[in-house]
């Protein structure tokens, strides 16, 4: 099966830019791309950050473009996001008994619970009790079958100062939700946004990744706290391939034009005579 993930698009008002950018524009090459050569996937996730101020005049900018994929798609909640403004501009997303933007997807590779980490007043996240009685109970229904998790936020620190002291406040609701389910094998991969990085690994036997952003990124920074350093490396979106025995995910710089064609690979180095 084949999904793509999107992240962090960053939409602003009336043909506004961030840091020089204009993440409309960014979002509609992004879209024609995926037209072009992912046709055949399933959906498309957007995790998070849909806005940059959580505006209506945004979310209704980020639709108007949205609606032009030739795919599905599903979206989630970023800190940058407002719950109200979003579920008015796409009042079909679901949501929790608490009002909270989760939602389980069944799709034949297993089932996918997209997670509300976002706490209104600050970027970093938050997953509280409640949140996580919903994700223990949908992961109890899955049983040992497949789950793929999508989170804005990372549960953990990732080694970016400017990022971690972003990430969920207190991480053990979600993390006793989540323990001991990686040990049946059914958690099978968890999918961030909010990094603006291509950043993958594992985190208690659970395969984990995040992506670029298709407006500004994060430097590779080891050092800096504050403010979050920032760059104008390449945007991207994942192609997301899921296997029975494996997860692939691949990083689509989509702008990039330095394919050479018609190039040939070199004849390997003949071998000595004996």
């Amino acid at each position: 099966m084949k999904i793509l993930q999107v992240t962090d698009t960053h939409l602003v008002e009336d043909g506004g830019t961030i840091y020089g950018i204009d993440p409309a524009a960014r979002l509609e090459s992004c879209v024609a791309h995926i037209n072009a050569h992912h046709a055949d996937a399933r959906f498309c996730v957007l995790s998070g950050d849909l806005t940059n101020e959580g505006t209506p005049g945004a979310y209704r900018a980020l639709k108007a473009i949205l609606d032009g994929l030739s795919v599905p798609y599903h979206v989630m909640i970023g800190n940058h996001d407002n719950r109200a403004a979003l579920l008015a501009a796409f009042p079909e997303t679901p949501r929790d008994e608490g009002g909270f933007v989760q939602y389980a997807l069944e799709t034949p590779a297993g089932r996918l619970l997209v997670l509300d980490t976002v706490e209104p007043g600050t970027h970093g996240g938050s997953y509280c009790p409640r949140r996580a009685a919903w994700l223990g109970d949908r992961l109890a229904e899955a049983g040992d079958g497949p789950v793929y998790i999508f989170m804005h936020h990372p549960p953990f620190p990732i080694g970016l100062p400017a990022m971690d002291r972003m990430g969920l406040d207190d991480p053990e609701p979600f993390v006793t939700a989540v323990a001991g389910r990686a040990t049946a094998a059914n958690i099978r991969h968890i999918f961030f946004g909010h990094v603006h990085r291509a950043v993958s690994g594992s985190w208690r036997g659970i395969a984990f990744s995040a992506l670029p952003s298709t407006v500004h990124q994060v430097a590779l920074d080891f050092e800096t706290v504050s403010p979050v350093p920032k760059t104008r490396e390449p945007p991207a979106y994942g192609v997301i391939l899921i296997e029975p025995d494996r997860t692939l995910v691949h990083v689509n710089a989509y702008l990039d034009n330095s394919r050479i064609e018609g190039a040939q690979s070199p004849e390997p180095p003949s071998q000595p005579t004996q």
